[in-house]
C-alpha cells in the first residue's frame, strides 16, 4: 500500500486515525501494531512471516544480550546475531546475483550452471534488517534496554518507516513508544509535513520521472548530449523529490501519532563537496554506516591509508545495500573514491575555489553517480556517460528534448530546482521577522493572514496532488525496491 494511493489516503489512514483517538491509551501501541501488520500484509501477504521471524529472533537476541554480563560472550552472541540477520538479507536479496556471477565462473571451467529460481525480495527487508541490527548492537553497547515485546514489534513494523525508511533506531523512539502525547499543534505539523511530502512526490517527482524513464529507455544509439543531460537532470530531481517526499510523509505520519523521527535530508543539492553531500543525503543511512561500520573499522583514527580503505569499504557496502548489481557496487565505489580523494587534499583546495565552481563540481559528480545508479547495466551506464560527454551516436532527428519538454515537465523542473533550496525556511523567517517588527492589531492581522494563506496553500497542494493521483500518473517510490 503506497502512501500516495487512494486506498491509503482515503481509507486506511482515516480509519486508523479515528480508531487511534477513540481507544484507551493502553491499547494505542497494539492498535498501531495491528494496523502496521495489515499495511505490510496488504503489499506482501505471507512474507509478513519473514518480518515476524526477524522480530522474534532479534527480540530474543536483545533479551539475551541484556542479561549477559561478560563482554566476551556478549560479543560472540552479537556477532552471531549480526551474521544471521545479514544471512537472511543475503538469501533474499543477493542469492540470484551471487549464483549468476558464480555461473559465469563455473561456465568458463566447463561446469554445468547452477539453476536458481528468482527469489522474491520482501518489501522493506533492507530497512528492517538494519533496524534489527542497530537494536541488538545498541543493547550490546548498553545504550538502550531491550524493552517489551509489543514496543519492539511496533518499532520494527511501524508502517511510516517499515517499507522505505528512514532508518530509525530503537533508542531514538523507545521513550515515545512507552509514553507520548499528541497535541493539536503536533498533529497539524504532522499533517502539514505529510501534504508537503505528497506534493513533492505527485507534483514534481512523478512528472520528471516519466521523462527520465523514457530517456533511459531509449536505444543507446539514439542518445545525444542534450537528451542524455535532460534525462539525468530529470532523474536527479526525481530521486530527490521521490525519496525526500517519502521521508517527509513518513515523518509527518509518525508525528500524527505522537512519534518524532529524525530528519533524513538537508537540501543535499546545495552541497559544495561530495563529503558535504553525504552529510545531507539519506542522513539516517549514512549515520547508520558511520556508527555501525565506519567507526568500528577504526574510522580516521588509524592513519590515512586505513581511513581511505574504511571509506571504500563503507561505500562499497552502501552501494550493495541499494541493490544486487555491479552498477550499485560501482556507484558506491565511485562515491567512496571521491570522499577519499577529497580527504587526500583535494577537499582543502576545493574550499579555496569560487562557490559556484564548488557547487558545479559537486553536482557533476553526483549526476555522474546517478547515471551508474539508474542505468540498467554497466554497458548502459557507459553508453549514457559517453552521450553526456558529447560522444553519443544519436542524430537528434527522431528523438530530441522538445519531444518531452511539455509545460508540465518544465513547471515541475522549475519547481524542483526552487524546491531544492531552503525557500520555505526563508519564508518562515521572513514571516517571523515581520510579526516581530509589528504590534497590536497589525500583528494579529498579519498572523491571521499568514495562517489563512498557509491553510489555503496546503489545501491547494493536496487538491492538486489528489487530481494527479486520480489521473493515475507515475507512482511507484524508487526506494521500495531496496
Amino acid at each position: 500500500m503506497l502512501f500516495s494511493s487512494p486506498t491509503f489516503l482515503f481509507l486506511f489512514l482515516p480509519i486508523l486515525l479515528g480508531g487511534y483517538f477513540l481507544v484507551r491509551d493502553s491499547l494505542l501501541n497494539l492498535l498501531l501494531l495491528l494496523a502496521s501488520l495489515i499495511f505490510y500484509i496488504w503489499g506482501e501477504g505471507t512474507y509478513v512471516l519473514v518480518m515476524l521471524g526477524i522480530i522474534g529472533l532479534n527480540y530474543a537476541l536483545g533479551r539475551a544480550l541484556e542479561r549477559i554480563e561478560g563482554p566476551g560472550r556478549r560479543k560472540l552472541l552479537l556477532a552471531a546475531g549480526v551474521v544471521i540477520n545479514l544471512g537472511i538479507l543475503v538469501a533474499f536479496k543477493y542469492a540470484n546475483f551471487l549464483v549468476n556471477n558464480l555461473n559465469v565462473l563455473v561456465g568458463a571451467c566447463g561446469v554445468s550452471p547452477i539453476h536458481l529460481e528468482p527469489v522474491h525480495l520482501p518489501l522493506g527487508i533492507s530497512f528492517f534488517t538494519f533496524h534489527a541490527i542497530s537494536y541488538i548492537v545498541d543493547i550490546s553497547r548498553r545504550q538502550v534496554a531491550a524493552g517489551g515485546p509489543l514496543n519492539f514489534a511496533l518499532y520494527m513494523t511501524f508502517f511510516p518507516h517499515s517499507i522505505a525508511g528512514p532508518i530509525v533506531r530503537y533508542s531514538d523512539i523507545a521513550g515515545q513508544l512507552r509514553k507520548r502525547v499528541v497535541t493539536s499543534h503536533d498533529f497539524a505539523l504532522g499533517a502539514r509535513r505529510f501534504i508537503l511530502g505528497l506534493a513533492k512526490k505527485m507534483l514534481i517527482a512523478n512528472p520528471v520521472a516519466q521523462v527520465a524513464d523514457t530517456v533511459f529507455g531509449l536505444p543507446g544509439g539514439e542518445l545525444t548530449a542534450a537528451l542524455s543531460w535532460l534525462g539525468i537532470a530529470c532523474y536527479t530531481l526525481q530521486i530527490y523529490f521521490d525519496f525526500s517526499g517519502y521521508s517527509d510523509m513518513a515523518i509527518g505520519l509518525a508525528k500524527l501519532f505522537g512519534i518524532d523521527f529524525l530528519e533524513n535530508f538537508d537540501h543535499p543539492y546545495l552541497s559544495q563537496s561530495v563529503t558535504e553531500f553525504w552529510r545531507r543525503w539519506h542522513i539516517s543511512l549514512s549515520s547508520w554506516f558511520r556508527d555501525y561500520v565506519y567507526i568500528p573499522l577504526g574510522g580516521n583514527r588509524r592513519g590515512s591509508l586505513r581511513l581511505y580503505a574504511n571509506l571504500l569499504v563503507v561505500f562499497c557496502l552502501c552501494g550493495m545495500w541499494h541493490g544486487a548489481s555491479w552498477n550499485f557496487l560501482l556507484w558506491g565505489l565511485f562515491h567512496g573514491g571521491l570522499l577519499a580523494f577529497e580527504r587526500v587534499g583535494y577537499g582543502r583546495r576545493l574550499e579555496t575555489r569560487w562557490v559556484p565552481l564548488r557547487h558545479a563540481y559537486t553536482m557533476l559528480m553526483v549526476m555522474i553517480g546517478w547515471v551508474l545508479f539508474r542505468a540498467d547495466s554497466m554497458e548502459h551506464a557507459g553508453t549514457f556517460l559517453r552521450a553526456m560527454a558529447g560522444l553519443g551516436t544519436g542524430t537528434g532527428r527522431v528523438y530530441h528534448p522538445a519531444l518531452y519538454l511539455d509545460r508540465l515537465v518544465i513547471l515541475a523542473m522549475v519547481a524542483g530546482v526552487l524546491g531544492s533550496m531552503p525557500l520555505l525556511a526563508w519564508l518562515a523567517r521572513t514571516r517571523d521577522d515581520l510579526l516581530e517588527s509589528t504590534g497590536g492589531w497589525a500583528r494579529s492581522g498579519f498572523r491571521a493572514a499568514f495562517a489563512l494563506a498557509d491553510v489555503a496553500a496546503l489545501s491547494l497542494l493536496f487538491l492538486a496532488s489528489s487530481m494527479f493521483l486520480a489521473a493515475g500518473t507515475h507512482n511507484p517510490f524508487i526506494y521500495f525496491r531496496f
